[in-house]
């Protein structure tokens, strides 16, 4: 079983920043984690992953060089720090996990957490 708790969410002007975190209890060995984000009236779609043994990452091509995602083993916690938002970039992000490789669709990760808003001005 894995638990996740994301925080970090808040309004923030176009070209600014803000780090997500998504707080980690259960098992991490051998565990993809991702970062999904959901917009009104869209799906929920993919936005960066990142293998907790050996760091491999994977970005959606949206978010590409202004979105890094990262983790901190001695904290249990992962990381997507955002740059240069777009008012595009407006969702809410939720973190998600899953065993083995990483994935892109959101059907395949088990572990969810409860989603945190993020909301970029123009």
């Amino acid at each position: 079983q894995v638990q996740l708790v994301e925080s970090g969410g808040g309004l923030v002007q176009a070209g600014g920043s803000l780090r997500l975190a998504c707080g980690v209890s259960g098992r991490t060995i051998g565990t993809a984690m991702g970062w999904f984000r959901q917009a009104p009236g869209k799906e929920r779609e993919f936005v960066a992953a990142i293998m907790w043994n050996g760091g491999n990452t994977y970005y959606a091509d949206s978010v590409k060089g202004r979105f890094t995602i990262s983790r901190d083993n001695g904290k249990n916690t992962v990381y997507l720090q955002m740059n240069n938002l777009k008012p595009d970039d407006t969702a809410v992000y939720y973190c998600a996990a899953r065993t083995w490789s990483i994935a892109t669709r959101a059907e395949e990760y088990a572990y969810w957490g409860q989603g945190t808003q993020v909301t970029v001005s123009s």
